[in-house]
């Protein structure tokens, strides 16, 4: 079993995936760390930079044994060959737990479908979970639906229990999370009108620990 993790991502393009750079400070297209527009976004935001803005369709997997990586390329180009795009009427800023992140106004049934195409499609190239994987995902702690799912599809935030967001912060006590408004307010991102999601991101992780984009593939079903 490979070491090196992969994952299915919506990643965005234009204005907001610049945006998105610099407020996390990394930028998973070109691979390389962005200065933030304040100093103060560097503690609020660590614990998602390593990933991009971005949001999770399919989350990281090792490859099984007997699949190379251009066998699972060849698949997410066949799966969005044969997935349409999703889209929503806008996204807007919410509390999901402890972080803020973008969410979908409206109506997330082909968003949720379009996710669950990825997690259900793809699911043969993801290695079994390794004990200490599943300790790390079970300390959170997991109902029972969620404890199934971790089971069978290798993460407990999928299908029923998948939410569409795109994660601006770590986690955040009250003074944090107004100290991270206040910074949205002075740096507010280009948020798209509609949203749509047209393409699957493949991105891999590297020996640092941080995720690049190594294909994005248009959804032309």
């Amino acid at each position: 079993m490979s070491s090196v993790r992969h994952a299915i991502y919506w990643v965005p393009e234009g204005d907001l995936a610049d945006w998105g750079a610099r407020w996390l400070g990394w930028d998973p297209r070109a691979g390389r760390e962005r200065p933030h527009p304040d100093p103060a976004l560097g503690a609020l935001t660590e614990e998602p930079r390593r990933y991009g803005l971005h949001a999770t369709l399919k989350a990281p997997f090792r490859l099984t044994e007997g699949h190379a990586e251009a066998d699972l390329e060849q698949a997410i180009a066949a799966l969005a060959a044969r997935l349409a795009p999703a889209q929503a009427p806008g996204l807007v800023l919410a509390r999901i737990g402890r972080f803020l992140a973008l969410v979908p106004e409206g109506d997330t049934g082909p968003i949720d479908a379009l996710a669950a195409a990825c997690v259900t499609g793809l699911d043969a190239f993801r290695a079994a979970l390794t004990d200490a994987d599943l300790a790390r995902r079970r300390a959170a702690g997991l109902d029972p639906q969620e404890e199934s799912h971790l089971l069978r599809w290798g993460y407990p935030h999928v299908l029923d229990r998948f939410r569409f967001h795109v994660t601006l912060t770590g986690p955040l006590d009250e003074a944090q999370e107004e100290a991270a408004r206040a910074l949205l307010d002075r740096h507010p991102p280009p948020l798209p009108r509609p949203f749509r999601l047209a393409a699957l991101g493949h991105v891999v992780q590297g020996p640092d620990g941080r995720f690049r984009l190594r294909h994005r593939y248009a959804l032309s079903g």
